[in-house]
C-alpha cells in the first residue's frame, strides 16, 4: 500500500536524473502528495523520456469518468497482467514515479497508528514502478492522463509497519521496466532489499491532507 509520499527534489534535477527531454513541468516541492492530485512521471515520448505531471489515481480507459471513491492508487504487482483495469496499461503505458520517501501507518500496542516516514539509507530520490492510462471525456474535451503505483510484499524489515511496499526500480531497470515487452519485466515487480530504506516517526500532520510543509518531514516522538 502507498497512500501519501514525497518529491522535494527540483523538477531540474529530476530532469537530468532521468535523462529526460523536452519542457520541465514547474513542480514546487510535496511534502505530502495524496491522490487525485497532480504528481510528476516519467514516460516515453516519440523523442525520448518526458517528465510529466499526471493525475494520482488510475481511471481505467472503459470507466464512467474520475471518482475518488474507486481510485486506483495502487496495482498489485500479482494482478497486472490480468485485471482488466490493469492489463493494458501493464502491457502498454509503464512509467518511472519519481519520490524522495514515502509515508506508511504503523499500528501500535493500545490502539492507534504511527505515521512512519520512509527512505532510501543514503536519502536519495528513487522511482517507484508506474503505469498509466488515457481516459477521455469526449471528442471536443481534454483527456485525463491518470497512474497507479505498483505494490509488491513488504520485505522484510518493512513487514512489521505494513505488509505491502511500492515497487521500487533499480535505476539500472529503468529503461527495461518502461519499453521492455510485458512478459519479461515480472521479475522486477519484487521488493526492496533489506538495507534499501529506512524508516522513522513523523508527526501525524501527515494524516491531513491539507498539511505539506517540510516539517512533515522531521523525525517526531513515536506515539506512546
Amino acid at each position: 500500500m502507498c497512500g501519501r509520499y514525497s518529491i522535494t527534489t527540483a523538477p531540474e534535477a529530476l530532469a537530468r536524473l532521468f535523462g529526460t527531454v523536452g519542457p520541465i513541468p514547474n513542480l514546487p516541492p510535496r511534502y505530502n502528495l495524496a491522490p487525485t492530485q497532480d504528481a510528476p512521471v516519467v514516460r516515453r515520448g516519440r523523442d525520448g523520456l518526458r517528465l510529466t505531471l499526471v493525475r494520482w489515481g488510475l481511471i481505467p480507459s472503459w470507466s464512467k469518468g474520475p471518482d475518488a471513491r474507486f481510485a486506483m492508487i495502487n496495482a498489485r504487482a500479482d494482478t497486472l497482467a490480468a485485471k482488466p483495469a490493469y492489463r493494458n496499461a501493464f502491457r502498454d503505458r509503464r512509467c518511472l514515479v519519481p519520490a524522495d520517501g514515502f509515508y506508511e501507518w504503523q499500528a501500535v500496542p493500545g490502539g492507534g497508528k504511527q505515521p512512519m516516514r520512509i527512505v532510501r539509507s543514503d536519502r536519495e530520490p528513487f522511482a517507484f514502478a508506474g503505469i498509466w492510462e488515457r481516459w477521455s471525456p469526449g471528442p471536443d474535451e481534454p483527456a485525463i492522463d491518470s497512474f497507479a503505483i505498483v505494490t509488491t510484499d513488504a520485505n522484510d524489515r518493512l513487514r512489521s509497519i505494513h505488509d505491502r511496499m511500492p515497487v521500487v526500480l533499480d535505476p539500472a531497470d529503468w529503461e527495461r521496466w518502461i519499453a521492455g515487452p510485458a512478459e519479461a519485466v515480472a521479475d522486477l515487480l519484487r521488493p526492496a532489499p533489506e538495507d534499501a530504506f529506512v524508516a522513522y516517526p513523523v508527526s501525524a500532520r501527515v494524516g491531513n491532507v491539507r498539511n505539506d510543509d517540510a516539517e512533515l518531514l522531521a523525525e517526531a516522538a513515536p506515539a506512546a
